[in-house]
Order: structure tokens, then C-alpha cells, then sequence
């Protein structure tokens, strides 16, 4: 079976169990005024809104169970799941993702990340190769920046297209950019397409 770590996001099909940390999110965002409000959320129960109740304590996860993992991106992952949103390369990972994490590598088991969420294997697997997009392109407005965070942290940036992913062999990732380029939504879903049936392969 798929795990999902979910924020934001959602992979619901029979073979996918969805999970989110149960914490409380750092920004809850009034989106009619494209600012943080003074409300609070925790993450477990806002994920659980938006799966319409399919999700599970992340505490709960065991890699025994799973084939695989995916970690869905956007501004809940570079908030919620890491800081990376505040810190950038200096930030911290929550520490049941980076276990996750660790316990899915340790295994050989896959682990897909789109959007900003491969920062979160940047952070926990040294050496390891991502990508977030097309480095000095307008079109992918965040990826020089991340990219050099990246690389800094003495993994490897790797540029990809919006509909492409990359596979990193030797530690069975598999990511690609999403929404970190402005594209149109048909080819954000091309990539992440890529990037699950990469994770399937290596299952």
C-alpha cells in the first residue's frame, strides 16, 4: 500500500492510506484577504476536513505496512511539516516526518515529494538528489533560490520541467517541481503523474 503524508493535498483512491502530524499549523491563511488570520487549526483535523475524515495520526504509520510514500508539497509542507517557510536551510523537519523519512530509506522503499516537499529529503538524506524546477527561468519563480539551498546542503539540485520528474536510483526518490513553476494546472498534473508512476516502478 501508498502512504500519503497529506497536507494540502489529497491521493484518495482504495490503496492509499492518507496520514498528517497532529499539530498545530504555524499560519491558518484568510484567503479573502491573502493573509494569516488570529484562528488556529491543528493539522491533523484540518487534513482530515479536506480527506472528508480517510486520514490517520501520523504516529500511527508504520513502514512495515507500506510500499511506498508520497509527500504532497505547497505552504503546508514548508510550514507544517518542516520551517522551512521561515528558515529556509536552516530549518527543522517535524520530527515524525524525518522519521518517516528515515525509516522509508532505511527499508529501500520509495519516496515521492512534489512541490517544495523535496527540501524535507534535502534535510534528512544527505547526498541526495531533487528537484524543485528549472533554475533562472521566470516561469519557475522560487527554484534559483531553493535549488542553491539545496545544493548547499550538500545534496543535488537536478532541473526538470513541470511535467517531468527525477528519479534519484540510489535512494529510490522521485520528485518533481508541481507548483513551484506557473504553469498551467494540465501540466502540474503531468508531473505529478510522473512522479507517482516513478514511485510505482520502484515499489
Amino acid at each position: 500500500m501508498l502512504s500519503g503524508v497529506f497536507f494540502n493535498a489529497a491521493f484518495i483512491t482504495s490503496q492509499v492510506n492518507m496520514f498528517a502530524p497532529n499539530v498545530e499549523q504555524m499560519h491558518v491563511i484568510d484567503h479573502l484577504k491573502g493573509a494569516p488570520s488570529q484562528e488556529k487549526r491543528n493539522v491533523l483535523v484540518e487534513s482530515a476536513r479536506l480527506a472528508r475524515g480517510n486520514i490517520q495520526d501520523l504516529s500511527k504509520l508504520s513502514v512495515k505496512d507500506h510500499d511506498a510514500v508520497i509527500f504532497p508539497g505547497g505552504f503546508g509542507a514548508a510550514k507544517n511539516l518542516c520551517t522551512w517557510a521561515v528558515q529556509g536551510k536552516d530549518c527543522s523537519v517535524n520530527d515524525e516526518i524525518k522519521a518517516a523519512l528515515q525509516a522509508f530509506h532505511s527499508e529501500g522503499k520509495p519516496i515521492g515529494l512534489c512541490c517544495i516537499s523535496p527540501v524535507l529529503a534535502a534535510k534528512v538524506l544527505p547526498g541526495c538528489e531533487v528537484t524543485v524546477g528549472i533554475e533562472k527561468d521566470d516561469k519557475y519563480p522560487d527554484t534559483t533560490d531553493t535549488a542553491a539551498a539545496i545544493n548547499q546542503l550538500g545534496c543535488k539540485h537536478v532541473s526538470k520541467s513541470v511535467g517531468e520528474s527525477h528519479v534519484d536510483e540510489k535512494n529510490k526518490l522521485v520528485t518533481t517541481c508541481a507548483f513551484m513553476c506557473n504553469a498551467p494546472i494540465h501540466e502540474i498534473f503531468d508531473g505529478i503523474g510522473s512522479m507517482v508512476q516513478g514511485v510505482l516502478k520502484l515499489a
